[in-house]
């Protein structure tokens, strides 16, 4: 049976770890206390002696194949672009929540509206730390949720500082460890796609703390970036701003960058591969296809957003969520508007997907890692 010391020599050694967090988390919720997440957001040994050697943490361990299958079909997944059931473009109707929330602020009217609801008395999210710093954090009230909206850096939900390195990347489960030592016993997540991937496969086996989690929604993602303060003067240079003037970053086909005197810049995303995280590139997922529901501005109108229900409780949340919460576009312009957003959202992961493949094969043209 193979365990985290595999797991080291395999994923975190060749830089493919994708610091989700799943490990230390499962760890720490059944107070093995063998593993913590180190200043470099990578997990290791705190204690060796603890580790019980199970391997669970290597079967859901997102680069590796294991449980993949299983994982598929807890989620209902069939190709291309995992299981749809319906796709829309939606905004939230409390223009507050607009405001302060990312394209169209779905996402968080529809935490608001579950946990007004009682159908969650937690969500897994990320909140503001800082300038455009952000970290992993469990909201447990109305106003929590709302603090967490917006900030809108990539589909991760913003930045984390590791050391004297920025990272777009927050790691998400690493909040799900907060839900077991408080009691809740309903909590949504939000995350990313490896994220919801890894959770799917933790529910397949059965283990704490998702035992306690009512739904998943998966944000777009076209990956993770990570630069030090070289990476900050060149973007600085490419998109022909200054950091300290940027208001917002907004990803969706390409980088947006808001300056604070109104002003927009873009970048195409292939100009980005140099700050990229090296373990993104073997990540095939787009648009979070394990997720209940899918959620990300790609195809949709400035301050809308897209909106794919994945699974039966997908469904029913959605469709709670566009009774009391949500507008979705006009009937008359609907077909159009989500048409193009499907074939945004079909393009843009036929090419997070090919570019995967081609980063997975070694020089002898064999897949290496699972993608």
């Amino acid at each position: 049976m193979k365990t985290f010391t595999n797991l080291i020599r395999e994923v975190r050694e060749p830089g493919l770890c994708r610091r989700c967090g799943a490990c230390v988390t499962f760890c720490s919720a059944i107070n093995y206390g063998a593993l913590e997440m180190g200043e470099d957001g990578l997990p290791r040994f705190a204690d060796p002696e603890k580790c019980i050697e199970c391997g669970l943490c290597y079967l859901f361990c997102p680069v590796m194949g294991e449980m993949e299958e299983q994982a598929r079909k807890k989620a209902l997944w069939e190709p291309p672009l995992g299981n749809i059931i319906e796709a829309n473009v939606a905004r939230a109707r409390d223009a507050s929540v607009r405001e302060l929330a990312t394209d169209g602020g779905v996402v968080t009217a529809i935490l608001l509206r579950l946990f007004d609801e009682g159908r969650i008395d937690g969500a897994v999210v990320s909140r503001q730390k800082g300038l455009f710093r952000r970290e992993a954090w469990l909201a447990t009230s109305r106003k929590e949720i709302i603090e967490a909206a917006g900030s809108r850096f990539d589909a991760s939900r913003g930045m984390v500082l590791y050391s004297r390195r920025y990272s777009t990347f927050v790691p998400t489960i690493k909040a799900l460890g907060d839900q077991v030592r408080m009691g809740l016993r309903n909590v949504a997540v939000v995350g990313a796609p490896e994220q919801i991937k890894t959770i799917r496969k933790m529910q397949v086996l059965g283990v704490v703390p998702t035992d306690s989690i009512h739904c998943l929604l998966g944000l777009f993602c076209s990956g993770s970036w990570e630069f030090g303060e070289k990476g900050r003067a060149e973007l600085e240079r490419l998109g022909g701003f200054v950091w300290e003037e940027v208001a917002a970053i907004n990803v969706r086909e390409r980088l947006h960058v808001l300056t604070c005197d109104g002003e927009t810049r873009s970048l195409d995303l292939d100009a980005l591969d140099f700050i990229r995280r090296h373990a993104c590139g073997y990540c095939a997922d787009y648009g979070a296809e394990y997720a209940d529901i899918s959620f990300g501005g790609l195809g949709s109108d400035e301050g809308w957003t897209t909106v794919v229900t994945r699974t039966p409780l997908g469904r029913a949340i959605f469709a709670d969520a566009k009774k009391h919460v949500l507008q979705t576009c006009p009937r008359d312009q609907a077909p159009d508007k989500v048409s193009r957003a499907l074939e945004a959202l079909r393009g843009r992961s036929q090419w997070k997907r090919e570019a995967a493949e081609v980063v997975a094969k070694d020089g002898s043209g064999q897949t290496t890692v699972a993608v």
